[in-house]
């Protein structure tokens, strides 16, 4: 029998988030986060304007992460956020790091 205490299962997700969420700090907002967490993954601008992140761990810690997103730091604001979730892949940076603008 497995105990709630046991291992928990990891997970993946990948988020992008609209509206002003570059130029406030946002990226660092959610870096500070998903280290405190203890989560792989990155996040970065994209060039539409949204913000994206791919993170991997517990369920638990990810929740967190996206709840931070949906209210992000003082000065952004966020006005929609898509979220796929996906098993995890095992490949993201560790620690949870800023990536460089994607403008495709």
């Amino acid at each position: 029998m497995s105990s709630p205490l046991g291992k928990m299962e990891l997970q993946r997700v990948r988020a992008v988030i609209s509206g002003r969420v570059q130029g406030v700090g946002f990226r660092y907002y959610l870096q500070r986060r998903g280290l405190e967490l203890g989560l792989a993954g990155w996040v970065r601008n994209r060039g539409d304007g949204s913000v994206e992140f791919v993170a991997e761990g517990p369920r638990p810690a990810i929740e967190k992460l996206l709840a931070a997103a949906r209210m992000g730091p003082p000065s952004a604001y966020v006005t929609d956020m898509r979220v796929e979730w996906s098993p995890p892949e095992g490949n993201l940076p560790q620690p949870f790091s800023i990536e460089s603008t994607s403008w495709s």
